[in-house]
């Protein structure tokens, strides 16, 4: 059997490279990632090819190891290139962010020493890092000393943990559950409905309430549903607003809404995965009024705080509501027990990798002043934008409130036939991803095919949306 041992061992230690090695593969590695960064400048938002990566496939895993410049070649032709970019400038169609470098240090960091992030006393340092971050926002946004929260992947779990939360604090089990009622508007994330779906929420009321003129959710309207939802004997108990939504950067009157929770009683979940971190700026604050009113709130790090794909955060004014929703124990783990809360108690991951390094590190590094001023920039490009575009004869939504804006152009030959109007702006928006230099998305509003400029990624700046202009302009004649 030693001897069987020690044959294993000879090829296990193959998973150890030595100190040359490691400095070999590293080199090339960095190499190719500076290359890029070198040319991110020009680099196209999207690229279209033919096989759009499929030649990956053409090498399998196999037993036997392959060299590392044939590997980046895969990664470069197959990965890298085809697609969108979501590292470029150019990247105006969704919510980006960016992914700023030091937070590839953090990660390089943390995946080496890979220490254990979910429990205190197996990592403390690594938990009073992200406890710290926490700590950090809660102070932002206004929330008490007594808030929790947690580092997650992004806001899709965020918002689950925010909503299972909510559930049981207001104890809708099985025999309250089809008589509940979740209050929330048509713009809210999809995020928000799966989550509604996986919280074992589906068979709840559902009211979507109807928006005002800015896409923003209607308190007038909320209060009067919920006070003829109460005289049906039903039990109203959660309300979802969004600080940005994904369409059009709306901010639902959060003030309002908060008051109206507070007097009937409901838990309060803000949606402020994209906008949540524009309170950094002082146009921000301003819009984010009643922020602080929430219950649970989300926000991205990987959107407005242009990390890398793969952070966002809860945070829970009602730590103990947070803690007896996501607790459990097991024998095993007799041996961690402590005052000092642990992220595995907090959200459905026990094994989680350390992501605090990633935003602790640049926050650290670069401080946060440029942050601050990245963020103010986007707000003035998104209304840069706006006055400039509908000086090209678009037809535009309503000023931007953060940095969203829609738009769309309708020739005067076919403005009375939606059809034609909306192939038009299809037609544009096909062109303008086939030229790849910017990105943009489309969504639909009232029927309207409607383009959207959205302005996040940190590499995005003036010149790049004159560059999206002067496209629009040559686009939208050649079309006619």
């Amino acid at each position: 059997m030693e001897k069987k041992i020690l044959q294993l061992e000879k090829i296990s230690r193959l998973l150890e490279p030595a100190r040359d090695e490691r400095k070999k593969v590293r080199g090339k590695v960095v190499k190719y990632a500076e290359d890029f960064l070198e040319k991110i400048e020009d680099a196209k938002a999207y690229n279209t090819t033919a096989d759009k990566g499929l030649a990956l496939l053409s090498s399998p895993i196999t037993d036997e190891p392959e060299p590392i410049d044939e590997l980046i070649r895969l990664l470069e032709k197959n990965v890298d290139f085809p697609g969108l970019n979501p590292a470029s400038g150019g990247h105006l169609g969704y919510i980006p962010g960016g992914g700023i470098y030091y937070s590839a240090l953090g990660d390089y960091m943390a995946d080496v020493f890979n220490r254990y992030a979910g429990v205190y006393y197996a990592g403390p340092g690594a938990v009073l890092m992200e406890n710290m971050l926490i700590r950090w926002l809660a102070d932002i946004v206004g929330f008490p000393a007594e808030a929790a929260g947690n580092l997650t992947t992004g806001g899709s779990l965020a918002n689950l943990i925010g909503i299972v939360t909510a559930r049981d604090a207001k104890r809708i089990n099985s025999a309250r559950i089809k008589r509940s009622v979740i209050y929330l508007s048509e713009q809210v994330h999809h995020s928000v409905d799966k989550a509604i779906r996986i919280a074992g929420l589906k068979e709840c009321i559902v009211r979507y309430i109807s928006l005002d003129a800015s896409y923003r959710l209607d308190p007038a309207a909320l209060e009067k549903q919920i006070a003829a939802d109460k005289k049906q004997k039903l039990n109203p108990f959660l309300v979802i607003a969004s600080a940005g939504t994904t369409d059009v950067g709306a901010i639902d009157p959060l003030a309002e809404i908060g008051a109206i929770c507070r007097e009937n009683k409901l838990w309060y979940h803000i949606d402020a995965a994209y906008g949540g971190f524009f309170i950094l700026t002082d146009e921000g604050r301003k819009k984010l009024r009643g922020i602080e009113l929430a219950d649970s709130l989300v926000m991205d790090p990987h959107k407005g705080l242009f990390l890398p794909y793969g952070l966002g955060m809860i945070l829970v004014k009602d730590k103990e509501a947070l803690h007896a929703s996501h607790s459990y124990q097991a024998n095993y783990m007799q041996d961690a027990s402590s005052e000092t809360l642990s992220p595995a108690d907090l959200s459905p991951e026990l094994t989680k990798h350390f992501r605090g390094l990633r935003l602790w590190l640049p926050l650290k590094l670069h401080g946060v002043k440029p942050f601050r001023a990245c963020l103010e920039e986007k707000l003035l490009l998104a209304k840069y934008f706006h006055r400039e575009v509908k000086k090209l004869g678009f037809e535009v939504g309503v000023e931007p409130e953060l940095s969203v804006a829609t738009f769309r152009y309708v020739p005067k030959s076919i403005a009375d036939d939606l059809e034609k109007v909306n192939a038009f702006n299809e037609e544009l928006i096909k062109e303008i991803v086939a030229d790849g230099r910017i990105f943009i998305s489309s969504t639909l509003l009232e029927g309207k095919f409607t383009l959207r400029f959205a302005c996040l990624a940190f590499r995005t700046h003036l010149k790049t949306v004159k560059m999206l202009l002067e496209i629009l302009k040559t686009k939208t004649k050649l079309i006619k």
